[in-house]
């Protein structure tokens, strides 16, 4: 079975691993080659010393340029989220780690949660593509969403134009907070960033050896060791599986 799965996970011999940089609690550093260092590229290191393989990692700026490249045949694994419009080109593995999304709002406005945000009029600056725009490009129904290019423009945005609602991923927002004056952070998230391992479509025996190995390595502990080696346990949560 496993020279099935290294067929279809590593067809070149070895593991190219797709790694988004902007998720800045999943990719803390670099290493001395230049390579990134965090949650997400040890976890595909440790798969591919699961398939007794070398790894390459392939780096994009993006999360939507590492979702689109799945195309391009230049990654056999993206470590991104998992989200419906991606699932439709992606086969994702169970969740190795979750983030919570909310929102940062102006003082003033009565607002205490995602039915209060989502109202005409109400314009919500986010990150273009992200996983979590995906999902209120989705369920936002009345407010306007502002997308910036990256989280810190969104940001940005915000501030310059004083829109009423920053959305963003949670530990973010806590340090965005203490930038402003006249901002609360919203308690409620809007939802849950599910943080996968992506695999091309149709190849069942590795998504079987994936998910596996996720498993495997959030029953032994790896994964919280992950996260508190990079300092990021608290901000970073555990799947409730």
């Amino acid at each position: 079975m496993i020279e099935n799965v290294i067929k279809q996970l590593a067809p070149k011999g070895y593991l190219r691993a797709a790694i988004n940089l902007s998720n800045f609690l999943l990719v803390t550093g670099k290493e001395s080659n230049g390579d990134p260092q965090g949650v997400s590229p040890d976890m595909a290191k440790a798969l591919a010393n699961e398939l007794n393989v070398d790894i390459k990692l392939i780096t994009f700026n993006r999360p939507g340029e590492l979702a689109d490249a799945i195309s391009e045949d230049v990654w056999d694994i993206g470590n991104i989220a998992n989200e419906p419009e991606r699932a439709k080109s992606i086969t994702f593995s169970l969740p190795y780690t979750t983030i919570e999304s909310t929102f940062l709002i102006r003082n003033g406005l009565n607002i205490n949660s995602l039915q209060d945000v989502d109202k005409k009029g109400i314009k919500i600056a986010v990150a273009e593509r992200s996983a979590y725009d995906l999902w209120l490009t989705e369920n936002i129904k009345n407010a306007d969403l502002i997308r910036a290019k990256s989280i810190d423009e969104s940001f940005s945005v915000f501030q310059e134009n004083k829109y009423e609602v920053l959305a963003g991923l949670r530990p973010k927002l806590i340090d965005d907070i203490k930038k402003t004056t006249d901002c609360y952070l919203l308690d409620e998230p809007f939802t849950f960033i599910n943080q996968c391992i992506g695999s091309k479509p149709g190849n069942l025996e590795a998504k079987n050896f994936i998910n596996n190995f996720v498993k495997k390595n959030i029953e032994n502990g790896f994964i919280k060791n992950l996260l508190s080696k990079y300092n990021v346990l608290g901000k970073l949560s555990l799947p409730k599986n």
